[in-house]
């Protein structure tokens, strides 16, 4: 590999390495198909899950901001690909819209789900880290496990949060995550609760993102 190609992977890596804690978390941007956000070089952190799971709170909690992504009672108001500027550029946080809405129309499901797989598949963009957030109590579904299978493909590296630990025991936790991970492969799962976790605990979880 020529030397100039290492030296951009080493900087592509230590500036999202780099960052210990967020001081700035702003929206920048959405988007529904090509722009050059894409590919303007700067490390993308995204966060997808099923709708309802907490994605938008787990993302306003590692911030610590309470409303940086808009968190409604009705699940399925993310329709576009939302891209937060983190620590004054140094990354963004790319928040996807939740798949599998029950209440959804078909066409509206089929739209949003190919609007992911663009993403993911064809757009040209390369995450720094793919974050599958999941409601621990539900485990994996046929979604998650279709996406994980996505992320596979095409060799994104990913993490998983099992969001929402908090309405679990420790013994229906335990069991949880043992069939979590068994279906999650390579991945680290990572347990969480957005709405009621430490500062410890966010930066504990920011920095298996981070550095995974």
């Amino acid at each position: 590999m020529p030397w100039l190609a290492c030296f951009a992977i080493l900087l592509y890596c230590s500036t999202v390495a780099g960052i210990t804690s967020i001081n700035s978390a702003v929206f920048k941007k959405g988007i529904i198909g090509t722009d050059p956000i894409l590919t303007d070089g700067v490390p993308q952190i995204v966060f997808v899950g099923r709708s309802n799971v907490g994605k938008s709170s787990v993302v306003n909690s590692l911030t610590n901001r309470k409303d940086l992504v808009k968190v409604s009672n009705k699940p399925g108001k993310t329709t576009e690909l939302n891209f937060f500027s983190i620590n004054n550029g140094k990354a963004y946080f790319v928040d996807l819209p939740g798949y599998g809405y029950a209440e959804a129309s078909p066409k509206q499901k089929e739209k949003l789900e190919k609007l992911i797989l663009w993403y993911l598949m064809y757009s040209g963009a390369r995450p720094r880290m793919v974050v599958l957030i999941l409601d621990m109590k539900a485990g994996l579904t046929a979604f998650d496990e279709e996406m994980i299978r996505v992320l596979r493909e095409h060799e994104h590296p990913y993490l998983v949060v099992a969001n929402k630990a908090d309405k679990l025991n420790q013994k229906e936790s335990s069991a949880q995550l043992r069939a979590i991970q068994a279906a999650a492969h390579e991945a680290t799962v990572a347990t969480y609760s957005a709405t009621t976790a430490t500062p410890k605990e966010r930066a504990t979880l920011l920095q298996k993102i981070l550095e995974d």
